[in-house]
């Protein structure tokens, strides 16, 4: 029986994203605006980048696509380290509504934010420094 790596199947994974990739840029070229007008926005879609932020098993073959049609391509290494994780079971748990909602309060944001100068509140240029 064959047995194959995560890192084997992440170079395959973003061999198949380049040949993807080509194909879009082959439909760019005879048809301008087709990349970003209707495929990337379709592929975006499919890839729930909004829903899920960490990738899926289901959303990583996307994701290495469109990483395939940026200028620097998909990180084997990334990918491989992703299906490692997604395989293992080893999933990271998603911020609760409650998490969410204290980490972009106002008052959590103006406690990260460093303390002002007694004098930042007032912005006279026309005062001499």
């Amino acid at each position: 029986m064959l047995q194959i790596s995560a890192l084997q199947l992440a170079e395959l994974l973003a061999g198949i994203g380049r040949a993807q990739a080509a194909m879009v840029q082959g439909l760019e070229s005879e048809l301008a605006g087709v990349r970003s007008g209707r495929i990337i926005p379709a592929v975006q879609n499919v890839a729930h980048l909004r829903d899920h932020p960490e990738p899926t098993l289901v959303d990583l073959p996307v994701r290495v696509f469109l990483a395939s049609m940026g200028r620097v391509g998909p990180d084997p290494a990334t990918i491989a380290r992703d299906l490692e994780r997604l395989i293992s079971g080893t999933v990271t748990a998603p911020a609760t509504k409650e998490e969410s909602a204290a980490a972009s309060a106002p008052a959590a944001r103006a406690a990260d934010a460093p303390a002002a100068s007694p004098d930042a509140g007032t912005l006279d240029f026309m005062k001499p420094s």
